[in-house]
């Protein structure tokens, strides 16, 4: 063989080497696009089958301000107050007081009765609009009409505009629903919008069908049923998830509130169970909206701040799921 043969070989071998590494390189330090390429929800489902253990703050919570900055772009209060059952003078009572004690975070719907009263309180309280964060829902009854009762919506409360607006749980004309509330925060009605009652099923059946991700996801949530499969997997979506029934609803809150496991850990920190379950809630990256219209409990659901649960007692507190749900939806 020539010279001149024998350097072209070698020079030919030493360039497909460099481009090999090259290529290498590349694959290694660019993003995966097989996830991105897939469907949100089979995405999602991937990223919670790949992590080996929990994230320390899996909501992004900042438990310096006690806030979440939301998929939407917004900032909400990560603890605040639930007014489901609460009668119209009751609910603006119960209201006033959250607000009096420095919470700025208010859940209401249209079955619960009692938009006009938090209005009202929202308005009376002479804080600042923008410092306040209101919650809102459409029910199934509502879909077929949603752009009609985003507008009653909007005249019940009189805020100036809704900051969360929800579909209560599925039903028929969801996304339709969904997709006028889309069309409501293009226009500046509603600043973020979402779900309630959604679970990983509905998740998967809904979201190809509408345009903007929800910005929040809000279930039953408590330690005796905790979703561990579902809180997850909806975080993996850039969703950020809100418990409702944190003391485990009528009928069963004397039951959770007593547990021994939880009395205990209430009682290493010299706080009360309440406190405990909502601390829980919190460090699972959840956030709470307990209801009640006694303003010591209203203070002391705010409170949240001042201890921090060990690993080992949110193992305790974990182990006592029963998957035990207490309301239908």
């Amino acid at each position: 063989m020539k010279p001149t043969q024998l350097f072209s070989i070698l020079l030919s071998s030493l360039m497909l080497i460099s481009f090999s590494a090259c290529s290498q390189a590349e694959n290694e330090s660019s993003p995966s696009i097989g996830t991105a390429e897939k469907e949100p929800a089979e995405a999602a489902m991937e990223t919670v089958s790949d992590s080996s253990k929990p994230e320390a703050n899996p909501g992004n919570f900042n438990f310096e301000t006690h806030t979440v900055t939301l998929n939407s772009g917004y900032e909400m209060p990560i603890m605040g107050l639930g007014t489901y059952s609460l009668s119209d003078e009751e609910c603006y009572r119960a209201v006033t007081a959250l607000l009096e004690t420095g919470g700025r975070l208010i859940d209401t719907a249209y079955m619960y009765h009692n938009e006009a009263a938090v209005g009202r309180a929202v308005r009376d309280s002479g804080i600042p609009r923008e410092e306040i964060f209101v919650i809102t829902k459409l029910y199934p009854s509502q879909f077929a009409s949603a752009e009609e009762a985003i507008k009653l919506a909007l005249e019940t409360l009189d805020i100036e505009y809704i900051d969360m607006m929800l579909l209560h749980h599925p039903g028929s004309s969801d996304v339709d629903a969904y997709l006028a509330m889309e069309q409501a925060a293009e226009d500046g009605k509603i600043r973020s919008i979402g779900l309630s009652n959604w679970y990983v099923e509905e998740l998967e059946d809904f979201l190809p069908h509408v345009n903007i991700m929800p910005a929040l996801v809000q279930n039953e949530i408590h330690p005796y049923y905790q979703e561990n499969d579902v809180i997850p997997y909806i975080q993996a979506l850039g969703i950020t998830v809100q418990g409702w029934y944190p003391f485990g609803g009528r009928g069963h809150t004397a039951e959770l509130l007593g547990d021994e496991t939880i009395s205990s850990i209430a009682d290493a920190h010299g706080v009360t169970a309440a406190q405990v379950i909502l601390r829980w809630n919190l460090q699972k990256g959840v956030a709470v909206i307990p209801g009640s219209s006694n303003p010591g409990h209203i203070r002391e659901n705010l409170d949240l701040f001042g201890f921090e649960l060990t690993e080992e007692e949110m193992d305790q507190i974990n182990r006592l799921d029963r998957r035990e749900k207490h309301d239908w939806y």
